[in-house]
């Protein structure tokens, strides 16, 4: 059994990637190819917004709109420590501050409340200027944006929507990606919609910034390559990718939907037996991961070990919260900062998701854990 099956998947359009990439090959545009701008406006029409901005990476999608907003030192931007590294990782490349801000235990997305009173607290202390949020769409769902953006007006500050896991979900008519000033996604394999290597993408309805990422995705140019109107980085992403892209784009939005049959399935067997994700009313999420918690560490240990018995693969995302990490530890935070991340780093691990499942895996992954 695998965690994730893109095998099934790659079977589905074997012949159409094929003519894909050799159309590449034939054209030799191995960069910033037509393709490129193919995939740009498809997903900017799926998302709902003007711009999309392809890149090398996720974490290159999160690190440009910073750029163009000129995030620096003396920046504070607030954020979850429950999440990957790139998250915050950006923030301090440039310089600024990551202020780490609990999660909500019920979506383990970032907890508005709490993000309004670190912002009151960073203002009063009058050391760190509060410019940004960048929420997470964990695990596939969306983060409670109508209230993140309230926030964020009331207190002037930019809004990055990091749904690198959470492209393909949506609150009410509103996509994934089309949330804040900017959102950005990764095409890493494993995510909802991914290419065979790195990449990524920003999404945003604002005209300058567009213009700015655009340039910023090659070493801030003006002109041409040869005029160098800022500081910017080597962020263009291979025409091979986006080509791949578009493939499996044409599959993803019924993806998305057996995504959504694999999580309900999962979640009516498994009701009594674990707590299980919640989604909010109105909210739709893309299931990068289908993610349970157990009583404590232990009990998740027993539970992964009779799994692995079994031929059910599991991980734990993420067994360390962002404040307990080495690289951020000069920021000063102490055990029980965050008690809820701690809580679920300590519990939470993911069964195997993906939109090829048969029924009959997911009936055999839930009598594993019953028994």
């Amino acid at each position: 059994m695998q965690f994730i099956d893109l095998a099934k998947q790659q079977k589905l359009i074997k012949d159409e990637l094929d003519n894909r990439i050799q159309a590449v090959l034939s054209h030799g545009k191995y960069i910033m190819g037509p393709e490129v701008k193919e995939m740009e406006v498809q997903l900017a029409e799926y998302a709902g917004v003007k711009h999309c901005v392809s890149c090398s990476s996720g974490t290159d999608a999160l690190l440009m709109p910073l750029m163009a907003w000129g995030v620096g030192p003396g920046d504070a931007i607030f954020t979850t420590p429950f999440t990957f590294i790139a998250t915050a990782e950006v923030i301090q490349l440039l310089g600024a501050t990551p202020v780490f801000v609990d999660i909500d235990p019920a979506t383990y997305n970032i907890s508005p409340e709490l993000l309004e009173k670190a912002i009151l607290e960073v203002k009063a202390a009058g050391v760190l200027n509060a410019k940004a949020i960048i929420p997470v769409d964990l695990f596939g769902l969306p983060a409670d944006y109508p209230s993140i953006e309230i926030i964020a007006s009331k207190y002037d500050l930019k809004v990055l929507e990091d749904a690198a896991q959470g492209f393909g979900g949506r609150i009410g008519d509103r996509m994934s990606g089309s949330f804040g000033d900017a959102a950005s996604t990764s095409f890493f394999p494993a995510k909802p919609l991914g290419c065979y290597g790195d990449g990524g993408a920003i999404f945003t309805d604002d005209d300058d910034l567009y213009e700015k990422l655009v340039s910023i995705r090659v070493h801030g140019k003006g002109n041409d390559k040869y005029d160098n109107v800022r500081i910017g980085i080597n962020g263009r992403m291979d025409t091979l990718q986006a080509a791949i892209v578009l493939e499996k784009f044409k599959l993803f939005p019924n993806e998305v939907v057996e995504r959504n049959r694999v999580a309900e399935s999962y979640n009516t067997l498994l009701a009594d037996l674990v707590v299980t994700p919640t989604v909010p009313e109105n909210y739709i999420s893309a299931w990068a991961q289908y993610s349970i918690l157990a009583k404590d560490d232990a009990a998740r240990q027993a539970l992964q070990a009779k799994l692995k018995d079994a031929g059910v693969p599991s991980a734990v995302y993420y067994p360390k919260s962002l404040h307990q990490q080495t690289a951020f530890a000069h920021l000063g935070y102490k055990e029980g900062a965050f008690p809820v991340s701690e809580e679920m780093s300590r519990r939470i691990f993911s069964l195997p998701m993906h939109p090829y499942h048969e029924q009959s895996d997911i009936e055999f992954i839930a009598d594993t854990i019953k028994k």
